[in-house]
């Protein structure tokens, strides 16, 4: 690779194969994801297809814990989980999490869909007001992404 200071603007240039037919453009890459699929996963083939799917799913491998926990669960287009993750782990009474961190796992994993959940200690399923826009907020994004 080199490069040329022409009129206050630096062109590079690759010296090694070109993707473009520009040769000043150059794809600089820092980092490389790798996709590896498990064969067996410690939850075999599980499909949730409704709200019971889910909830046996998530009351088998969370069980009683104290604090809110915000799980990610992503599916495939037949609704085949593909992946899950505990996004984040709250206080007793809040769990906050950033929507960018959950769908870069979605997109990696070349998800069709999503379900989040979070489990509230207290027992009362009721979302709150924080619930509630949080969920709008990843409605929103979902869309604009295609998950």
């Amino acid at each position: 690779m080199s490069g040329q200071q022409t009129n206050g603007q630096m062109e590079i240039f690759d010296n090694g194969p070109n993707t473009t037919s520009d040769p000043t453009v150059e794809t600089v890459t820092r980092y490389r994801i790798a996709l590896v699929k498990e064969e067996n996963t410690p939850y075999g083939d599980v499909s949730l297809t409704s709200p019971g799917d889910v909830a046996e799913f998530l009351n088998g491998h969370l069980g009683d814990r104290p604090q809110e926990h915000m799980i990610a669960l992503y599916l495939d287009t037949r609704n085949r989980l593909i992946g899950w993750t505990i996004a984040h782990i709250g206080t007793i009474n809040r769990a906050a999490v950033e929507p960018r961190t959950i769908f870069q796992i979605a997109l990696t994993l070349n998800a069709a869909g999503m379900i989040l959940s979070h489990k509230h200690p207290s027992g009362d399923p009721s979302p709150s007001a924080e619930d509630l826009g949080f969920t709008l907020r990843m409605a929103h994004a979902g869309d604009l992404i295609g998950i």
